[in-house]
């Protein structure tokens, strides 16, 4: 290579490391898709699916007909707020509170899940 190619590469490859953690960071989204204005309440809601995985955890809730998508924080940080994989199971009556979507859908970001025995949790 000539210097002056060797130069190119070097800055070009600097260049796609350093902007690589961009990526991720582009791709979380805001929440601004939540109205954090007003807050929901369901009770004795039907847990039917709830995903772990990573960036957010997903709980799909029936209350009365309708199906409900709620969004959670990150598997790590709802471990250290006392949740696990197992937390909740398809067929788990529980309530929740849940701040709604703006766009009006049925869904939006957990706040927090009151677990059948009990006790109170936060998606967030």
């Amino acid at each position: 290579m000539t210097p002056t190619l060797r130069t190119i590469m070097l800055a070009a490859s600097a260049a796609v490391t350093a902007l690589a953690p961009a990526g991720s960071a582009l791709a979380h989204h805001s929440f601004a898709m939540f109205d954090q204005t007003k807050q929901v309440e369901l009770r004795g809601v039907m847990v039917s699916k709830f995903t772990w995985t990573n960036p957010h955890a997903f709980v799909v809730a029936q209350s009365g007909g309708t199906t409900y998508a709620l969004e959670c924080s990150s598997p790590n940080l709802m471990t250290h707020a006392g949740w696990s994989f197992s937390t909740l199971k398809a067929g788990d009556q529980v309530d929740i509170v849940f701040y709604p979507l703006r766009n009006g859908k049925p869904g939006g970001m957990l706040k927090t899940v009151k677990l059948p025995g009990g006790k109170v949790l936060s998606g967030w």
